[in-house]
């Protein structure tokens, strides 16, 4: 089977492929800004139907209750989906624009891995828990807990990582014995349109289990939220989108998880290796166009070592120019959209606004007459109240601040609203466990450490959200607890 044959894909609802009642939108390549494909474009009506087959499906099948079934599909599709690796690689560069390096990892093949690692918790999850004898009222009853899936999920996923987040959602949602109504975002559809072909074409997912509803339209998410067949709301995107949906949910109660914004903070003890630390800071900033959540934007060095800091970093971007997503070695590929490059040059010119000084970048890539790049940028000259140090920019955009003391970079790593990920490089393992256990933020790497992992709890304190993604918690959150007890 041929992912793409004519260059168009359809939806996904209650197994079946149809076209969407709008016909179809365009696919842009953002490294070149052509036209790559069409892709079905879902109106209300879709969406409507693609909510009453999952609620049919979780309601009168046996689904919610077969373990090993759901394990079984789950492996079914890993496969196929692996199968298809070379195709969803190239698919993964040409439609989100992302370095090709980073679709033998996070930007397809370790997502699509990890489907077996919620498959693998499907069968050994203890789905009861012997809670023993107790007399309430001086009765002796013996009392268990139940846990069963919670219903229908209703999935919203942005375009920056969308495979790994498309199956970080439905992954464990469905390992849990819900369905899904996935809602892609209109810049990526066929990360996930084309999935649900592999699903529909490849694997024993029962009708209305998995439903993928593509569309130009960002106000189907609002009507997927506001439903209330839908049980749970799982989102991932902006922390002011976040803020609406769970306004949004609460007319219905309905429970969300809401992985938000980052602004992380990179610090750099007085007694680390300085070259070394800004070397990977400039890295993690520029990786996929600084178009990721978690990654860390603000530099926070020791106040002495500043300008050494910067003269280290500012040669570290030197080579880690913006450039064309499918050659090797590239790092830093285009952002999503223009209006995200717009977005991004805005906040270059308001850090020059504010008093701020571009270290290195600051504009477009030489050479680059289409596609929407912007070069790897590095701002001093400003202290942590700025906006460009306050705000999630979503760009190849590094903010460098003085500290003045281990407390005090605490102090400005804490100064967010955000609280989502983070870094520390050190030598004195106490000092640097001072630090890690001081910033309150979700995950932190240790001198390099990479937390990500199909095992690991993802999620973010403040405004980075609600909830975690991953790990037995990420698959809990999709879980209801039902206590039984029976006289002993």
């Amino acid at each position: 089977m041929a992912l793409r044959p004519d260059n168009s894909s359809d939806l996904l609802i209650d197994g079946k492929l149809v076209p969407g009642s709008r016909g179809a939108f365009d696919i842009v390549n953002p490294a070149t800004e052509a036209v790559i494909g069409q892709a079905a474009d879902a109106g209300p009506d879709d969406l409507d139907a693609a909510i009453e087959a999952a609620r049919r499906a979780f309601d009168t099948t046996d689904w919610s209750r077969d373990h090993t079934f759901r394990a079984t599909c789950l492996r079914q599709l890993r496969d196929a989906l692996l199968a298809h690796a070379d195709e969803f690689k190239a698919l993964a560069t040409e439609e989100i624009g992302a370095p090709s390096f980073l679709t033998g990892g996070p930007q397809f093949q370790g997502p699509a891995e990890d489907l077996g690692y919620f498959a693998d918790l499907a069968e050994n999850y203890g789905w009861t828990k012997d809670l023993g004898e107790a007399k309430p009222m001086g009765i002796p009853n013996v009392r268990e807990v139940r846990y069963e899936g919670a219903g229908v999920v209703g999935a919203i996923t942005p375009w920056n990582f969308p495979h790994q987040i498309n199956f970080a959602k439905i992954g464990p949602a469905l390992a849990a014995g819900c369905t899904v109504v996935l809602k892609p975002a209109p810049d990526t559809p066929w990360a996930a349109a084309l999935v649900g072909k592999v699903i529909a074409e490849e694997t024993d997912f029962p009708p209305g289990v998995v439903n993928i509803v593509t569309s130009s339209d960002h106000a189907l998410g609002e009507q997927l939220v506001r439903d209330p067949r839908v049980d749970i709301i799982s989102f991932t995107g902006s922390t002011a989108t976040g803020r609406k949906v769970m306004a949004a949910a609460s007319e219905t109660l309905t429970k969300v998880f809401l992985e938000l914004g980052g602004k992380s903070a990179f610090i750099v003890l007085d007694d680390a290796d300085l070259a070394g630390a800004c070397s990977m800071a400039a890295f993690s900033v520029v990786t996929h166009a600084g178009q990721g959540c978690a990654i860390t934007t603000r530099l926070l060095v020791p106040r002495a070592k500043l300008d050494e800091a910067i003269a280290a970093t500012r040669d570290a971007m030197a080579g880690l120019r913006a450039d064309d997503p499918s050659k090797p070695g590239t790092i830093c590929g285009p952002l999503i959209s223009a209006v995200q490059r717009d977005r991004v040059e805005g906040y270059i010119k308001l850090a020059v606004d504010e008093g701020g000084t571009i270290e290195c970048g600051g504009g477009r890539p030489a050479g680059k007459d289409k596609g929407f790049f912007v070069e790897p940028t590095l701002i001093s000259g400003l202290d942590n109240s700025a906006r460009v140090a306050q705000e999630e920019i979503f760009g190849p955009v590094l903010v460098i601040i003085a500290h003045d003391g281990d407390d005090d970079a605490i102090r400005i790593a804490n100064d967010s609203p955000y609280g989502l990920s983070g870094m520390v490089y050190g030598s004195d393992e106490d000092r640097i466990n001072h630090v890690v256990n001081s910033v309150r933020t979700g995950t932190m790497g240790v001198n390099g450490g990479i937390w990500y992992a199909a095992d690991v709890p993802f999620g973010g304190y403040k405004a980075s959200g609600i909830g975690r993604e991953m790990g037995v918690a990420g698959f809990e959150e999709y879980l209801e607890s039902k206590a039984v007890a029976r006289p002993a």
